[in-house]
């Protein structure tokens, strides 16, 4: 029984490590921040996939403070990042998010639900939100083709350019 425990210990510090050496990019907060949004992502992807709408929304609702938050969150890291584009590159973002994991169900194919469908009780018996990021980064649900780090890249300031004077 130790070794079953021991193992499933290295085994979730391993995925744990991966997840962040991908995101190694941002600071905490806004690593964990990406991490709950893709877990949130990854769930409506489930719901939707697997016709499970009923676990979703019980997800919804069990933490739905933290969810708003969260989107809230993730706002201001756009926000901070892009300036008056951070809408328009957090919506694309998002969109990105659900994409790359709803490719990945499809390579799946019929085993999606089936390998994927846990997440849900999973999440559900959490004793409370607080447990969210922990359990969202050993998930490691953003996929790497998303890029996280280059989408999240702070763009370099515009040049400054000196003001034209007029000569007599």
């Amino acid at each position: 029984m130790r070794r079953l425990l021991s193992g499933l210990a290295a085994f979730s510090l391993l995925t744990v490590q991966q997840a962040q050496a991908q995101l190694q990019c941002l600071p905490p907060q806004e690593r964990a921040a990406v991490e709950v949004a893709a877990l949130r992502s990854e769930l409506m992807v489930l719901a939707t996939g697997c016709h499970d709408d009923d676990g979703y929304n019980a997800f919804i609702h069990k933490f739905q403070p933290e969810l708003m938050g969260n989107e809230q969150a993730i706002s201001e890291i756009f926000k901070k990042k892009y300036g008056r584009r951070g809408q328009q590159e957090h919506d694309q973002f998002v969109t990105d998010l659900a994409n790359a994991e709803s490719s990945a169900g499809m390579r799946l194919g019929t085993d999606f639900c089936a390998h994927n469908g846990m997440i849900v009780q999973e999440v559900l018996a959490l004793r409370s939100a607080s447990e969210l990021p922990l359990y969202a980064a050993g998930k490691d649900l953003v996929p790497a083709s998303l890029s996280v780090c280059s989408t999240m890249a702070v763009p370099p300031p515009a040049p400054h350019k000196a003001p034209v004077t007029k000569r007599h």
